[in-house]
């Protein structure tokens, strides 16, 4: 199955199904700042931007070769020993059972011994008859988001 790289609107950041293929810088676009006198009898504001959602993880935090699970969002981030970045679902599609570990270039799953590949998500050993689903994401600032 062929992974394909969408780029956010602006060219702000890479989004990502599956693995990283481009990283686009995040590029700082600020409003000009106004030229009009401040109005009185109302506090002053600022345009900051709001903030943003917090990161899945730290591209640092992710081991080459290797892989970080992450229980709450029910996903797994791999990483290749060249950098690649993948995030796939951390629900083993053989019987829904959470995986456990990545290592040795596969995803693998304690319940029933089912493993897939870490950069395609194919399954490579045991019962699994279909890949791990692979999930959207966006990598910029050296961190991994949710797809927005």
């Amino acid at each position: 199955m062929e992974r394909r790289t969408l780029l956010a609107a602006g060219g702000a950041a890479a989004l990502m199904t599956g693995c990283v293929v481009q990283r686009v810088p995040a590029t700082n676009s600020a409003p000009a700042p106004s030229t009009a006198p401040p109005t009185t009898g109302a506090p002053a504001t600022t345009n900051a931007p709001a903030p943003g959602p917090a990161p899945l993880a730290k591209v640092a935090d992710i081991p080459a070769g290797g892989g970080v699970i992450l229980k709450d969002q029910s996903l797994v981030l791999t990483k290749d020993a060249g950098g690649k970045i993948c995030a796939f679902s951390a629900i083993c599609t053989h019987q829904g059972c959470a995986v456990t570990g990545v290592g040795n270039g596969t995803i693998d799953c304690a319940c029933h011994g089912s493993k897939f590949d870490a950069t395609t998500g194919e399954r490579v050993a045991g019962p699994a008859k279909n890949p791990l689903p692979a999930v959207a994401f966006e990598q910029r600032d050296g961190a991994i988001f949710k797809a927005s």
